[in-house]
């Protein structure tokens, strides 16, 4: 049986250069919980962790034995913002995020396939974020992205180059939530060492 590989599936998506360019994201299934507060501190935090990767790993057990497709579970993703967006991108409040973790999840995969992972981790692990755990398709459609190497503390000068260089002097506005895509496993990996796409979804100011 193979085995999909969705980052190389989709490489335009996952594996950009370190400089800043367009991409078309299509429709897309997604694993959803939300939250807020700092995700270093916050135990909301590491509870929807807990829930979305139990449900991501039961969903690949069921669809290879259920359906003869099996799949490597995508990286962690994070769309981020909070009500004064200074607080993320120049003066990095964490404290002041929200955000909505997800974890892409194949088409294939239906609401009752998400039905019965879900039924089948509360009969199992059950963590206390289950029920906020959601499958729902996300479209982002026109956005620039950029290949980030190192912490994500140091993520602040790309993402002010990014808002106020690069999306003024190419006709950009933002058009939608900040995505980061998580390539490395932190707990593995050095900070400086540390591979996370940047996304802004955009249109042209002209629309």
């Amino acid at each position: 049986m193979s085995k999909v590989d969705f980052k190389k599936e989709y490489k335009e998506l996952y594996a950009p250069p370190k400089k800043f360019v367009v991409v078309d994201v299509p429709d897309m299934q997604f694993l959803m919980v939300d939250g807020h507060g700092d995700p270093n501190t916050a135990q909301e935090y590491q509870d929807a962790l807990e829930a979305l990767y139990a449900v991501a790993y039961k969903l690949k057990f069921i669809s290879k034995k259920t359906l003869g497709r099996d799949y490597v579970v995508p990286p962690l993703e994070g769309l981020w913002w909070a009500e004064d967006m200074d607080a993320f991108t120049i003066e990095r409040d964490k404290s002041q995020w929200d955000w909505t973790m997800m974890i892409m999840t194949p088409e294939w995969v239906s609401a009752e396939l998400f039905a019965d992972a879900v039924e089948q981790v509360h009969k199992g692990k059950n963590p206390v974020s289950l029920d906020k755990v959601r499958l729902e398709s996300y479209h982002e459609g026109l956005s620039i992205q950029i290949m980030h190497i190192g912490s994500y503390d140091d993520e602040a000068p790309t993402l002010e180059r990014l808002h106020h260089e690069f999306l003024p002097e190419n006709g950009y506005t933002e058009n939608g939530r900040h995505h980061e895509i998580y390539l490395s496993d932190p707990r593995r990996v050095a900070p400086e060492k540390l591979k996370t796409v940047l996304r802004q979804p955009v249109r042209s100011v002209n629309q």
